[in-house]
């Protein structure tokens, strides 16, 4: 499995989004998380442009802007602890 933060330099959503995963990946195991520029790829840009930070399941959307760590952790299998949204 692999995660994909489809993010943007610059962007506080972003940030936000990255730090929540990596504070989700102190508690439980989860799949690596890859980061890509949005304005690396015009079809990403298409795709995506304004709703940054995207974060992909295998290609699917888990979620945008804001970190559902209950979602990631359904989709992947794990228990859902209580968590932040």
């Amino acid at each position: 499995m692999g995660l994909v933060v489809v993010s943007r330099e610059g962007c506080g959503l972003c940030e936000d989004m990255l730090h929540g995963l990596a504070e989700l990946e102190h508690r439980q195991s989860v799949p690596p998380v890859t980061v890509i520029d949005v304005d690396s790829d015009p079809e990403l840009t298409r795709r995506y442009g304004l709703k940054v930070p995207v974060l992909l399941l295998d290609g699917s959307v888990i979620c945008h802007y804001t970190l559902n760590s209950q979602e990631l952790l359904r989709l992947i299998g794990r228990p859902a602890a209580i968590l932040p949204r």
